[in-house]
C-alpha cells in the first residue's frame, strides 16, 4: 500500500515563462524573459510522498496537471533562483517518459517566493537529521570498561566554599577566642564612691571625712569647717549608706581629733579664726 501524499505548500497564483538558453555560467536572468506576458498562469503545490518531493503546476479550476518538477535536494539542479530577482526561479520539469525541460516560474509577491524557499529547506533538513540518527543507531559502539582494576584507587577533591570554611572555623575555635574571667569572679561589685563615710574614725584613719564631735556642720553658721565644707556643690544626693551599729566614742586621749575639738569650741566662743 502506497503512503499518503502530504502537501507542504500551496500557492494559488504562479506565472510560467518560456526562457531562452543560458547565456553564461553565472546563471539565468529574469530580465531576459517577457515578464509582462506570462505563457501560463495557474496553481502550484509542493507534495511529498515516500520521501520524494514534487512541485506540481495545476490548473486552478479543474486541478489538471500541467507540469511536474521532481526535487531530490534543495538547493540543487531541480530549482535554481535567478541572479537579478528574488521572485523568479528556473525549474526542471519531467514527464513520465523521462524527458526534461527548463521553464521559468514567478510570483507577484516576494512573500510567496520566501515561503517556497522555507518549505523546501525545512523538509530537507528534517530528512538529513533522520538519516544521521539512523546512522548513529546502526553504527557499532565501542564498549568502554570503566570498572576499577584490582588495587586501583581514586582521589576525590571536594571544593568547599569560603563561607562554609569560615563557619566551620568559627564553630571550632569559638571557645579559644574568649578572654578568661577576672580573678574576683563575675559577681564582684564596684566599691561605692562614698564608702569612706561609713568608716568609724580611729587610729588607722588619720584624715576622716567628718568630725566625731559634730556629725554635720550647719551651713551658714559662725563655726568654721576646717575640712572645707563641700555640701553646696553636690549635684545629686549620694545614696544613703546602710545602717551601722553605733560606734563607741573614743576617749579624749585616744581621739586624734581632741585638739581640733578644743579649737572648735574656742572658735565658737570667740568667733575668730583659730590660730595654730
Amino acid at each position: 500500500m502506497d503512503e499518503l501524499e502530504r502537501c507542504l505548500l500551496v500557492k494559488q497564483e504562479v506565472f510560467v515563462y518560456k526562457i531562452p538558453p543560458r547565456q553564461s555560467a553565472r546563471g539565468y536572468r529574469a530580465a531576459d524573459w517577457t515578464l509582462s506576458n506570462p505563457d501560463w498562469t495557474g496553481r502550484m503545490r509542493v507534495m511529498e510522498q515516500n520521501k520524494k518531493v514534487r512541485l506540481k503546476l495545476e490548473d486552478r479550476g479543474s486541478g489538471e496537471l500541467f507540469a511536474a518538477c521532481p526535487v531530490e535536494a534543495y538547493p540543487g539542479p531541480a530549482i535554481e533562483a535567478v541572479t537579478d530577482s528574488s521572485r523568479y526561479f528556473v525549474i526542471r520539469i519531467m514527464d513520465e517518459g523521462g524527458r526534461s525541460a527548463f521553464i521559468g516560474i514567478g510570483f507577484s509577491d516576494r512573500s510567496d517566493s520566501f515561503d517556497l524557499n522555507v518549505a523546501l529547506q525545512d523538509y530537507f533538513k528534517g530528512v538529513k537529521k533522520e538519516d544521521d540518527i539512523l546512522k548513529e543507531d546502526n553504527t557499532p559502539k565501542v564498549q568502554l570498561d570503566l570498572a576499577f582494576k584490582e588495587g586501583q584507587t581514586i582521589k576525590v577533591n571536594i571544593n568547599i566554599p569560603k563561607s562554609e570554611k569560615i563557619k566551620a572555623r568559627g564553630k571550632g575555635g569559638a571557645t579559644g577566642m574568649l578572654l578568661p574571667p577576672p580573678p574576683g569572679g563575675m559577681g564582684a561589685k564596684p566599691a561605692l564612691a562614698n564608702d569612706n563615710n561609713n568608716k568609724v574614725p580611729g587610729t588607722s584613719n588619720l584624715t576622716p571625712l567628718s568630725s566625731p564631735v559634730e556629725a554635720r556642720p550647719v551651713i551658714g553658721s559662725s563655726s568654721i569647717d576646717l575640712l572645707c565644707d563641700l555640701g553646696g556643690l553636690e549635684i545629686s544626693p549620694a545614696p544613703a549608706p546602710p545602717a551601722l551599729a553605733p560606734a563607741s566614742v573614743p576617749s579624749k586621749a585616744d581621739d586624734p581629733w581632741g585638739d581640733f575639738a578644743t579649737a572648735e569650741s574656742d572658735a565658737k566662743s570667740s568667733g575668730n579664726w583659730v590660730q595654730f
